[in-house]
């Protein structure tokens, strides 16, 4: 079992918190957000951080310990030093551009696929065949980044799609004659 919750949420000098019952708010250089604390968890504030504990032994409890955990340390990274999540376009043809909050990519169909970019995020283009996502928020970065993947994911015999970097991708051997 995990006990990923007994550790503390360190917070930088950069990052103001606040927190009126059951919502803390953090801000910092990048931005600000907001945690909701369930009431089954209880978060106390102390001189290093806050340490996260359950109000009682339930399995829903002992489980959002570690959940309401992590939330906090997202929230607290994602405001100092933020998200980044880059993929890479494999396969010939394939391209993206960002024109204004729009990505357009090119990914062999008949038609350019246009996302619109949400508000709190930035996409970048460095390269043609590479976009990098990022956000303070990891589960905003992580769904753009799976939406993103879901319009051509990387197919087993040749590899071509959209590929997170450093993934590795399991090939399969073609037909033999």
């Amino acid at each position: 079992m995990s006990r990923v919750g007994k550790h503390t949420v360190m917070i930088p000098p950069s990052v103001t918190m606040s927190h009126a019952g059951n919502v803390f708010s953090f801000k910092g250089k990048l931005g600000d957000f907001s945690v909701a604390v369930p009431d089954c968890v209880d978060v106390a504030v102390s001189s290093n951080g806050l340490d996260v504990s359950p109000k009682d032994e339930t399995s829903f409890a002992r489980s959002m310990w570690g959940t309401v955990q992590r939330n906090l340390t997202n929230a607290v990274k994602g405001v100092s030093e933020g998200f980044t999540v880059t993929l890479d376009l494999v396969g010939v043809g394939y391209k993206a551009a960002v024109q204004g909050r729009t990505l357009v990519l090119q990914l062999g169909f008949s038609h350019d696929v246009e996302y619109a970019i949400p508000d709190g995020v930035a996409i970048k283009c460095e390269k043609p065949t590479q976009i990098s996502i990022a956000s303070n928020s990891k589960q905003l970065t992580g769904s753009i980044a799976a939406r993103l993947r879901s319009y051509r994911p990387p197919e087993p015999y040749k590899g071509k799609g959209v590929v997170r970097a450093g993934e590795f991708v399991v090939r399969k051997e073609g037909k033999k004659k």
